[in-house]
């Protein structure tokens, strides 16, 4: 049960309700165009914002003071987010979104496993077993 008392739940909730929603839009979006310049017209939307928040709260000048690991990071990230969302939105485009969300959101597994073998975080029976959920249920989805 989440931790009602700390934000991340309500934070990780929004993201869940954005992420849906973003499924929905991009499938409709990617109908007429090509799923890489859907991409990148996503992205400026993305920029737009995220600068926007940071320059509204007066954030800018921090980024003068960024380690260059924690540039390096953010950037493999972002190298990362990039690849995700053209390979996803090619799948948006050229099938249902009830089956290539699911498969996307498997990404949970991957980061279960991740998290351990490269963050060190611990493992719990409870965990394996909601990842198998996870897995399972994905399966299910897509037959």
């Amino acid at each position: 049960m989440p931790d009602f008392e700390q934000p991340w739940w309500l934070f990780a909730l929004l993201s869940a309700l954005f992420a849906a929603l973003t499924t929905i839009f991009a499938k409709v979006g990617v109908e007429s165009i090509d799923s890489n310049l859907a991409t990148a017209i996503r992205t400026v939307v993305i920029s737009a914002i995220a600068w926007g928040i940071v320059l509204a709260r007066g954030q800018f000048q921090a980024l003068f003071s960024i380690s260059g690991k924690t540039l390096l990071f953010l950037g493999l990230s972002g190298f990362a987010t990039g690849l995700s969302w053209l390979c996803y939105f090619r799948a948006l485009q050229l099938g249902p979104a009830s089956r290539v969300a699911p498969v996307d959101k498997s990404g949970l597994v991957l980061i279960l496993l991740f998290s351990v073998l490269f963050l060190n975080e611990p493992i719990s029976w409870k965990a394996i077993g909601g990842t198998l959920l996870i897995l399972s249920g994905t399966l299910v989805l897509i037959r």
